[in-house]
């Protein structure tokens, strides 16, 4: 799907529009990456793990968590990503802008296959919670990357403030 503009979102129906609020803070949280270099995408400015290479990195997490494990009911360890949120933040050091940015692009593409076809009325059934209908989901994943998008415009205006 395109990336409608305004007025275009207005008139779509509410499965479609929610999955173009869902793809723009997709595209809004990778594009926190933009102009960083590696030591400054791994920069921990606050106490937590949040770092915003690893913001991306849990995106990828989530991405999985419902849209694989939810859709699936298949384990985190079959699906290759880490036990807990907390644990998604952790950086190793193989990880890299390029890597990150290319493992949420494929991690956002089986999202997408997942859901093509479903209205928000289809249940998921492979959740910890239990049954959960598409729309839940969808909400969940927008508050979810509000959060997070939010998380890293405050991390990368100290990043780039810091440069000056």
């Amino acid at each position: 799907m395109g990336n409608p503009d305004s007025q275009d979102i207005f008139s779509l129906p509410h499965d479609e529009m929610v999955q173009v609020f869902i793809d723009q803070h997709r595209q809004m949280l990778l594009s926190s990456l933009d102009g960083l270099d590696e030591d400054e995408a791994r920069l921990k400015l606050v106490e937590s793990k949040t770092t915003l290479l690893g913001l991306v990195k849990h995106a990828i997490f989530v991405e999985r968590v419902w849209f694989g494990e939810a859709a699936t009911g298949k384990s985190r360890a079959e699906l290759g990503i880490a036990s807990s949120p907390s644990k998604s933040f952790d950086l190793s050091a193989s990880d890299t802008i390029e890597s990150i940015r290319r493992d949420y692009a494929q991690a956002i593409e089986l999202s997408r296959e997942v859901v093509k076809g479903k209205t928000g009325d289809h249940v998921f059934s492979g959740n910890r919670r239990g049954s959960l209908p598409l729309r839940w989901i969808q909400l969940h994943m927008l508050r979810e990357l509000a959060q997070h998008c939010g998380h890293a415009d405050i991390l990368r205006e100290q990043i780039l403030s810091a440069r000056n």
